[in-house]
């Protein structure tokens, strides 16, 4: 399954107002709420939460990762959201993250979970595609990119 199976414009946040990191998981989740991607937003917020407690999804480079296996949603479910100035996410290298995918997955589907995962650090890779996800303007920018 690929990225631009899972995202759609309303799934995409540019640029993300929030400052902190709590603050920045209730604004995605409100975004995956908006798009009709979930029904309990405190419950996706709490799992979110929970697993950010056992340790933090920053990766490092800017990214972050929020992610969890969550009863409240009956597929893999996407949102990206970016934050030119940075968030401090406690990551790994010390730096703000300024790059956000929250992935969402039923607890029967740890296969897809994985998979999404591991698609969003291959494509996060490219130096030059974060680049350009950083200077995107709006959400149908970002998903241009994907499509590329």
């Amino acid at each position: 399954m690929s990225i631009l199976e899972l995202v759609t414009e309303d799934c995409i946040k540019v640029p993300l107002e929030s400052k902190r990191k709590n603050d920045l998981i209730r604004e995605m989740v409100a975004v995956l709420e908006g798009a009709g991607k979930i029904n309990d937003s405190e419950a996706i917020y709490q799992a979110i939460r929970t697993r950010e407690d056992q340790g933090s999804t920053g990766l490092g480079e800017g990214i972050a990762i929020p992610h969890a296996k969550v009863e409240g949603v009956s597929e893999l479910t996407m949102a990206i959201g970016i934050s030119p100035d940075g968030i401090d996410f406690e990551s790994l290298d010390g730096q703000d993250a300024k790059v956000f995918f929250m992935i969402l997955a039923p607890p029967d589907k740890a296969g897809q979970h994985i998979q999404a995962l591991s698609e969003v650090a291959k494509i996060t890779r490219s130096a030059a595609f974060m680049r350009a996800l950083l200077h995107s303007q709006n959400p149908a920018e970002v998903l241009e990119l994907f499509q590329e």
